[in-house]
């Protein structure tokens, strides 16, 4: 009876849950099963997936707080990702979900849906869709609920979404006017929550409008309404930035207090931002300095802020940067930058710090290494970028003149001493040399010795927790002989057969602070720590032997191989001598023997240095001719290129007192006069003065009398390159060789020689051949090797000449030309261009031409064009010879087009006539 009723308990029940699942019918029974089901199942998996999509988002973007942050985060769209990002797949699974929820459960019957979980579900759909950058998709989901569930007790969270979607799509007009018609009519009858994301979202829209006034107004109601605490601090952090927009720092310090002050209730980012953008706002010259520098120190102390040392290090690096401590300063950058930050416009600010302090200290080849790491981190499309490449490619310059000028100063200055007072110079120096070799030896020992300590510790604390197991050696091995840990009687004599007990082996335990590394052998320390596993003890052993044995080869009887070879007939007794070294300074006696290492290392002696002095007078005024022009070159650069006038004045003063060329007087003391005109007004006068009374009818006196005069505009160096290039556009090649080289002599050492140079070079290879144009380029690209001239130089140089040099005589021929070579200014030329322009006309052929083209600097070759193969070259030659019209007596040549070419480009007429 029991299992009938059963079996009719669970037919009927699959009967009714059959019907129940039916979404065709409208009743109690499917209408709750569809939403419960679609409420907590479908509906609740796709929730917790965008939650912890959001949640991820938030743990993982990096945000820039360089910029004004956006009010709320969002995954890079696919176009901007990496190739290492990947797409967050919660958002995936919740529009799945969302899907799902629609397509198995609406209940759409009659005009209406009669399932209340539907406006949720597209709701969950289109914050998906949003979240997944599909804009479009995601609007169509939230305009479906307005238009199908008007009445959705969601409806307003609704209208919040989809006006951030239009501003997504940069509808922000349309946005900021629905939002305001929705806070005008709700207004605080809202939910709380989606009452300040409605004033967040709006903020955003006035913020990309630039309507920072508004921004700030709405922004406020949001942070003061928003129960989410991290959203609250993040509107703080905006509203912080906007005020210092709005160049109100007192509203901006609050702000960003505001976030200080929630502590724990904000995410510990905004909180060390906020106090990173009140130390931008701190006035390091009025400023409590100690209260700043106290209060940073408890920032550094706190374990809570060890994620965020690179933002910490860097500010206090700009507090003792601003205060004009420089040693300070890179020690807290370079904090900074190990700490491996992901804000890489932070990594860039440091390294940019660091060479700017490198380049105020005049270590420009140091300054020139930061600059290039700058650039690592910094997007190439910024305009910072491009200031900070050119900063560097003007430091080329610099480092290459610096270079030059340093190293012949000294070498001039050297020459100048009496002999007696060069080797004195010479002992000075080695004496120097040999106090900073002993200071890193002395560096090195140490550092040795604190990471032999370092593994002896861990060796310890392994040995602490039981772990005898994987060690190299354990206890009671048969090495018991090597002694333990404890000072300079630490040796390995019981393992290399050592001469002597207590000796010094060549591998002192207590110079390279391997007691510790040995004791750990003999004790069953951890493999690591044994001596030639040490890199650091490893390196200062090498050290110690390399200081005390100099450079030894790697052969049998190594003590006394370079005693030999020094010194052959003593060679006994310089084994003696040295193995008396080896043992410690200690003879068979055991007494301290007095004799030394007989070898003495070049750069210890004075003759290593004397010998290496330039004696010709020739050397010594070339040193000095580089020198002075490195001086006018770096003074130039100073002036025009960075602004560093009292640097460029110093470089120039130097160079007018080391009596320089005459070309390099005029244009210094004009540079030094525009200098001192914004520094010294007191010595630009001076500096005018001598300009006129010594140079009176130069173009610098002009322009210093009246700088607005038409004729100064006329003589300015670039209006007379515009000239000499219009004239060389129009075929005036042999007319601009004397005009460029007075003008390359006159504007010497000034930024815009490079055009005059190049300028040359073209002319030179218009009327010399490949040759000289490939040496003039390259004296171009050698010269001016950071100008845009001089790598457009080098670019042909690599590209272009190669091909021309490839060029050869017998080509496959495409048609035929007839040249007379005359001299350029024969009076023949005039009477046989007529006869050939008559016998062109007579021919009645238009394919034919006539060209008067330049050959060298003193030849022309008339060039008759377009016959069509060579044999009609012959019979035009046969004619203009042998007809009365013409009777034409200079001696023609026929060449093909392509070997015309090789003869224009290597000006090898000769050669040709010769292969004929």
């Amino acid at each position: 009876m029991k299992t009938s009723a059963y079996k009719y308990i669970v037919l009927f029940g699959g009967l009714g849950l059959t019907i129940a699942c039916s979404t065709k019918k409208d009743n109690f029974v499917n209408r709750n099963y569809h939403a419960l089901t679609t409420k907590y199942n479908v509906m609740y998996n796709g929730n917790n997936a965008l939650t912890a999509g959001v949640a991820d988002l938030k743990t993982t973007l990096t945000d820039n707080y360089w910029e004004v942050l956006p009010v709320e985060r969002m995954q890079r769209p696919v176009e901007e990702m990496e190739p290492t990002d990947k797409r967050n797949a919660n958002f995936e699974r919740a529009e799945t979900k969302a899907t799902k929820a629609i397509q198995k459960h609406s209940m759409y019957i009659g005009g209406s849906e009669r399932n209340p979980q539907m406006d949720e579900a597209h709701l969950l759909l289109g914050q998906s869709r949003y979240y997944d950058n599909r804009f479009v998709p995601a609007l169509e989901a939230f305009n479906y609920v307005l238009y199908k569930y008007p009445g959705s007790s969601r409806i307003d969270e609704v209208k919040v979404w989809r006006e951030k979607t239009n501003i997504r799509l940069d509808n922000d007009g349309v946005a900021i006017k629905n939002l305001n018609q929705l806070l005008k009519e709700k207004g605080s009858s809202m939910d709380e929550q989606i009452y300040s994301d409605a004033n967040a979202i709006l903020a955003q829209a006035y913020i990309k409008t630039a309507v920072t006034d508004s921004a700030v107004y709405v922004l406020k109601k949001a942070a003061l309404t928003s129960k989410d605490n991290e959203k609250k601090a993040r509107y703080n952090f905006i509203l912080g930035q906007l005020y210092t927009q709005l160049k109100q720092p007192d509203s901006a310090f609050a702000s960003y207090q505001t976030v200080i002050d929630m502590n724990r209730k904000s995410p510990r980012i905004y909180v060390i931002q906020s106090h990173a953008m009140q130390a931008g706002q701190f006035d390091y010259k009025k400023g409590d300095t100690l209260a700043f520098m106290e209060k940073y120190r408890d920032l550094l102390k706190d374990r809570e802020n060890r994620p965020f040392l690179d933002v910490i290090n860097h500010q206090v690096g700009l507090f003792y940067d601003k205060q004009e401590l420089n040693e300070k300063a890179i020690e807290y950058y370079n904090k900074s930058l190990r700490k491996k930050s992901a804000d890489k416009y932070l990594t860039a600010s440091n390294y940019r710090n660091i060479a700017e302090i490198k380049f105020e200290e005049a270590k420009y080849v140091n300054a020139g290494k930061y600059y290039d790491s700058t650039m690592v981190y910094m997007d190439f499309r910024t305009r910072e970028y491009k200031r900070i490449k050119k900063k560097k490619d003007n430091l080329a310059d610099v480092i290459k003149y610096e270079a030059i000028a340093r190293n012949n100063d000294s070498i001039l200055h050297i020459m100048s001493l009496p002999e007696a007072a060069r080797v004195t110079y010479f002992e000075e120096y080695i004496v120097k040399l040999k106090e900073q070799e002993e200071i890193l030896r002395k560096k090195m020992e140490a550092e040795a010795k604190k990471q032999a300590a370092i593994a002896e510790n861990a060796a310890k604390e392994q040995n602490s927790l039981g772990g005898d197991d994987g060690n190299l050696f354990k206890n009671g091995s048969d090495l018991s002989g090597v002694k333990r840990g404890g000072g300079g009687s630490n040796d390995f004599s019981s393992l290399s057969g050592g001469r002597s007990k207590g000796g010094d082996s060549g591998f002192k335990a207590g110079a390279t602070g391997s007691a510790g590394a040995a004791g750990a052998v003999g004790g069953g320390g951890a493999p690591g720590t044994f001596y030639f596993y040490n890199p650091s003890t490893l390196a200062a052993g090498k050290q110690t032997f390399k200081s005390r044995w100099g450079s030894r080869q790697l052969t049998d009887n190594w003590r006394v191989a370079s005693e030999m070879r020094n010194n052959a007939p003593a060679a006994d007794e310089d084994a003696a001598s040295t193995d008396d070294v080896a043992d410690g300074g200690k003879n068979a006696d055991g007494k301290t023997a007095d004799k030394k290492e007989k070898t003495i290392e070049p750069k210890y002696t004075t003759e290593f240095y004397l010998t290496q002095l330039p004696k010709d007078q020739k050397v010594l005024d070339s040193l000095a001719k580089d020198r002075n022009f490195a001086y006018y070159q770096l003074g130039t650069i100073y002036k025009e290129k960075f602004k560093e006038y009292e640097r460029a004045a110093d470089k120039l003063e130097k160079l007018l007192q080391n009596n320089p060329e005459e070309r390099l007087v005029l244009p210094s003391m004009y540079n030094l006069y525009k200098i001192y005109e914004i520094i010294d007004p007191a010595k630009a006068q001076v500096y005018k003065d001598k300009v006129l009374s010594q140079y009176p009818d130069s173009r610098y006196a002009e322009i210093i009398k009246n700088p607005t005069s038409d004729a100064v505009a006329q003589g300015s160096p670039e209006a007379i390159y515009a000239s000499l290039f219009k004239r060389y556009e129009a075929g005036e090649i042999r007319e601009l060789i004397e005009p460029l080289d007075q003008y390359i002599e006159t504007y010497t050492g000034e930024e815009i020689a490079s055009k005059y140079d190049f300028l040359k070079a073209k002319v030179t290879g218009r009327l010399k051949g490949l040759d000289e144009y490939k040496k003039a380029l390259n004296y171009v690209a050698l010269t001016y090797p950071n100008s845009y001239e001089g790598k457009q130089a080098d670019e042909i140089l690599k590209k272009d000449v190669p091909v021309l040099e490839k060029l050869v005589f017998g080509a496959k021929p495409t048609s035929y030309k007839i040249m007379f070579k005359l001299d350029a200014n024969d009076p023949k030329i005039k009477p046989l261009t007529e006869k050939i322009l008559q016998f062109i006309k007579d021919g009645n052929n238009n394919s034919i031409t006539l060209s008067n083209d330049l050959y060298n600097e003193t030849e022309n070759i008339l060039v008759i064009h377009g016959l069509i193969n060579r044999l009609a070259a012959v019979d035009a030659v046969s004619i203009l010879k042998d007809y009365k019209s013409y009777k034409v007596a200079e001696t023609p040549v026929i060449i093909s087009t392509e070997d015309y070419k090789v003869v224009q480009i290597k000006k090898n007429y000769v050669q040709y006539l010769a292969i004929q």
